[in-house]
């Protein structure tokens, strides 16, 4: 059984049979309880993170039936050992009853702090590996086919920044690898995906002069400067002008110098 929160949001059955509730309410419920896993989630807080803060005079009892629907469809569906209680009634609201690898959220979470811990050890390749598993979790927008409220788009969010974070890390790892060929691709969708990030164009950049294909390089920074130029009239950063720079007349040793140049983490879209 699994519960998959990083993209649209489904269930597993024990006999891996994918299982996808019809209410997107009673999705918005589980997620909410999924989201605060080993925690009870308030009455109060599940009947704001659905209506806000103007519920109607229903709510509760309507919560209830969300709740009631959920249950019910665990049983017919088999999701779970039989006679296992997986939504539980736990004053002053609900708590969900599963374990940290039945949870895709949280095996993600453990598997980028492992890798932390492994970079700080030394241990580049384990911690490479265990990246590469933890972005090949995800399966598009987190959350995507769920109405999210207050509580679930914060939770949405962090699980997206933190996506950002692991892909960094599995660039800058890989680059230390020697790996610079074997990112092109993945760094040049990237670029695609997240326009504005001028870390990874700054990554793109750096890697295709390491390949050596300069003029490569030099079409990617320029590419940048379009995008950053029609959509927020700005010019690159410092960092990347210097970059530009650095390829236009460093050799590939002083090439290799720049690899750790830019920033680690991502200089985001500026305003």
């Amino acid at each position: 059984m699994q519960f998959r929160l990083l993209g649209p949001f489904e269930i597993s059955t024990d006999d891996g049979r994918p299982f996808r509730l019809r209410s997107p309410k009673v999705r918005q419920v589980l997620a909410l309880l999924l989201a605060k896993t080993h925690g009870v989630v308030p009455v109060e807080a599940l009947i704001r993170e659905l209506w806000g803060d103007h519920p109607p005079r229903s709510a509760l009892t309507t919560l209830q039936t969300y709740v009631y629907h959920a249950r019910k469809a665990f049983v017919a569906e088999a999701v779970g050992a039989p006679g296992r209680q997986l939504l539980v009634t736990c004053p002053p609201g609900y708590r969900m009853e599963v374990e940290d690898h039945e949870v895709d959220s949280i095996m993600f979470e453990q598997l980028i702090d492992r890798s932390r811990r492994e970079l700080r050890n030394g241990q580049d390749e384990a911690a490479a590996q265990h990246l590469r598993q933890a972005l090949d979790m995800c399966h598009g927008a987190v959350l995507a086919n769920i109405p999210a409220g207050d509580a679930l788009v914060a939770h949405i969010v962090y699980l997206e920044e933190l996506r950002l974070r692991a892909t960094e890390l599995y660039i800058e790892t890989n680059i230390r690898l020697g790996r610079h060929r074997e990112l092109i691709p993945e760094l040049r969708t990237l670029v695609k995906e997240h326009q504005l990030n001028e870390w990874f164009h700054g990554q793109l950049i750096t890697i295709l002069s390491l390949a050596g294909r300069r003029a490569e390089a030099l079409n990617a920074y320029q590419d940048l400067r379009g995008i950053l130029d029609s959509e927020l009239g700005l010019e690159p950063s410092e960092e990347l002008k210097r970059l530009q720079h650095e390829v236009l007349t460093s050799s590939s040793v002083d090439m290799f110098r720049l690899v750790g140049a830019l920033p680690s983490a991502a200089v985001g879209q500026r305003a």
